[in-house]
This record gives structure tokens, sequence and C-alpha cells, in this order.
């Protein structure tokens, strides 16, 4: 699995995705006006995703 940052065109261009290594894109994050913005979100999702609790927020309460 790796994360890449990539950029697109438009005013927010920069965004990251997470892909398997069987090359499927398992996420893609939000799109950032800043290169260094979507670098240190990447970071935050590598330090804090380990620990993150899942939530079903299909199933009535």
């Amino acid at each position: 699995m790796q994360f890449e940052l990539r950029r697109a065109s438009g005013p927010q261009p920069w965004y990251w995705l997470i892909r398997a290594s069987n090359g499927k894109v398992l996420a893609t994050s939000e799109t950032y006006f800043n290169r260094q913005d979507a670098i240190d979100a990447v970071a935050s999702v590598q330090k804090n995703a380990a620990g993150a609790p899942f939530y079903d927020m299909t199933k009535a309460a």
C-alpha cells in the first residue's frame, strides 16, 4: 500500500490517494490549495489511522 500525491487542474489542484499493492485506489482525499497542506494531511493519516475507531453510520440508532 502506498500514498500518492497528485496534481489536477483547477483552483485546488493538490490531492492524495491511497493505492493498494494490486494497483486499485482505496481512498482519495479532498483537494487542497497548497501542496504542503496535502502532504501534511498524508502525514496526519499515516500517524493516526491505525488507532482510529470504525463507525458504521448506515445502522439505525
